[in-house]
Parts: C-alpha cells; sequence; structure tokens
C-alpha cells in the first residue's frame, strides 16, 4: 500500500455492509431476498405501466422467492439459496420485489409482523418508493422498529429529472425529500438506490447526484450499474436506439470517486449489481461481481482513496 488510507476494521477503504451489520448484531448475516406480492404506481395504471424501465419483470427482484407459498416456506427456501455460503443463523429480510409499502395496510402490515416474528430473521429492509409511503405506514414501521431493526429502501436513482422522466420514474425530488424528512421524524433509518451510468448522464451529472445524497440525512446508500434487461422496457429502447454504456474500468472509477465524497458514517450497502445473466444483454461485465468487487479495492489502493477523503458538507 503506497498510501496512507483509511481502512475500516473489515480491511475495506469504506463503511461496508458487513462491517455495519457485524456492529449490530455480533456477527455477519445475510440478506434473504422475499418477493409478498406487491405491484407499483408505474405498473398498475396509477402512474403508467410497465414500470421504470430498466426494471425486469419481477420488479428487479429476480432472485426473490416469490409464488403462492406461505411465508414461512419463503423464509425457508431463501435461507436455503444462501446456506453454503452462510456462517450464521441470522438474516435480514429483504422485501425486495416491487413497491412493498403499496397496498392496504391491513394487508401489508401482518405480512411484516409474520417475517419479524421468525426467530431467524434478525431485521427487516423494505424496498419501496417515495410515493408509497402514507403516515399509516410509517406510524406502522415506526412501532415494528421498535422490535427488531428495521430499514426503508427508496429507488431514487438520480436526482435529475430529465434523466428520472426517460425511465418513467413517476416522481419528482421534493417527493423524495418529503419521505426522507417523514421517516426520519419516525426514526426509521433510510437506503437509497442509485443507478451509475444512466442514459445520458455525463460524470459530472453523476456526481453532481452523488454529493447531494452525500448530505443527506440518510444511513446508507446502494449503487448499481445501468444493465439492459431482456423482460425490461429498457431493451426493446436499447435495440431500437443503441446507447453507450460505461465499460468495467469506467463504472470502477466513477464508483470510487462517489464513495471518496460520501461521509465516512454513511453505509456503502452495494457497489455493483448482479442481474440475472440469463436476461443480461449488457454490460456483459457486470455479470461477473467478484471480479468488479476485486477490481474496485485494487483500484482505491493504488490511488489511495477511501471514503470521506474528498467529502465536502
Amino acid at each position: 500500500m503506497r498510501y496512507n488510507m483509511k481502512i475500516w476494521p473489515d480491511q475495506k477503504p469504506y463503511y461496508s455492509v458487513n462491517q455495519y451489520y457485524r456492529e449490530i448484531f455480533g456477527d455477519k448475516v445475510y440478506k434473504i431476498s422475499l418477493d409478498i406480492g406487491c405491484t407499483c404506481p408505474t405498473r398498475d395504471g396509477t402512474k403508467g405501466v410497465g414500470g421504470c424501465t430498466f426494471c425486469s419483470a419481477s420488479g428487479s427482484g429476480d432472485f426473490a422467492i416469490a409464488g403462492s407459498m406461505q411465508i414461512r416456506d419463503k423464509i425457508d427456501s431463501a435461507i436455503q439459496m444462501v446456506s453454503s455460503k452462510c456462517s450464521s443463523n441470522k438474516y435480514i429480510a429483504y422485501l425486495q420485489s416491487f413497491t412493498n409499502t403499496y397496498g392496504p395496510v391491513n394487508l401489508l402490515v401482518p405480512i411484516y409482523e409474520e417475517i419479524l416474528s421468525d426467530e431467524r430473521v434478525a431485521g427487516l429492509s423494505i424496498g419501496t418508493r417515495p410515493d408509497c409511503l402514507p403516515n399509516t405506514i410509517l406510524k406502522e414501521l415506526d412501532r415494528l422498529s421498535k422490535s427488531k431493526p428495521l430499514w426503508v429502501e427508496l429507488g431514487l436513482q438520480t436526482i435529475h429529472q430529465e434523466t428520472a422522466d426517460l425511465f418513467h420514474r413517476g416522481y419528482d425530488l421534493p417527493v423524495y425529500e418529503d419521505a426522507v424528512a417523514r421517516l426520519n421524524q419516525a426514526g426509521i433509518p433510510i437506503i437509497v438506490h442509485l443507478i451509475v451510468g444512466l442514459m445520458g448522464e455525463t460524470y459530472d451529472d453523476f456526481m453532481a447526484t452523488v454529493d447531494y445524497i452525500a448530505n443527506q440525512p440518510i444511513s446508507g446508500i446502494k449503487m448499481s450499474m445501468l444493465h439492459i434487461l431482456k423482460d425490461s422496457l429498457l431493451y426493446k429502447e436499447y435495440l431500437e436506439k443503441p446507447f453507450p454504456l460505461l465499460d468495467e474500468a469506467t463504472y470502477i472509477k466513477w464508483v470510487a470517486e462517489a464513495i471518496t465524497r460520501m461521509p465516512p458514517n454513511m453505509v456503502i450497502h452495494r457497489v455493483t449489481g448482479d442481474g440475472n445473466r440469463k436476461n443480461l444483454v449488457a454490460p456483459k461485465w457486470s455479470a461477473y461481481k467478484r471480479h468488479v468487487l476485486q477490481g474496485l479495492l485494487h483500484y482505491m489502493t493504488e490511488h489511495g482513496l477511501y471514503q470521506g477523503v474528498n467529502y465536502k458538507s
């Protein structure tokens, strides 16, 4: 190592989700992805049909356990999927597919309660949209968070409205800001999703989003590259009018710089994606998650980069 870098206890130059979970639970925990049968306002006709254009037919929950089986059985199946690499019996249940606060409160809350009541579930992370968080849901999430750790994950992707309109996000930035304010008031930690290399966005565009997020009152972020999946609306657009996607080296440079701009206490939950290889059209390099992770660590080490070194409050 050629530079005086800051390294976290798990030997990464950033505050990883693995380190974060160890601090909370005292052990390594794994996320298990569940599909509880929700939809989205951009799919059911409320704000559109087909969903955000980059989203897969499964609501970008390609590895989530779906179907009509009981919650306990879904948890069993999800645990079985990760059992070979899990060294503990603690899991974060992740409601990944579609919008998991979109629906009748009297139907959603019992599902949350059943998941949290499972002795193997150490916490619950709920993927949703900022425009699908009524106060009735927030009140229930506040109550449930007192029993076990609970997070809400918001799909923001970008602060640029022109880009958001291209992929049919269906809400404006003030809607996100209102949701963040109300979640903070309820004491619920927030994880924000960003997509790196969105169509038409430059390096400066992405860094503007990063700098905005760096000063938001949130717990953590997730970053992934823009995927072209066969079962997404974006696939048709890409075939008709191809647009450039980031190569692996450029993606790594952008993510590394983004991490340096984040405050040291913001948890980095994800630095790359791993879409279903069967449906992945491009970029093909993104299918090799481990290679991307190794490339990022190597790049940050070689350049003396670490989380917070370029953070500006």
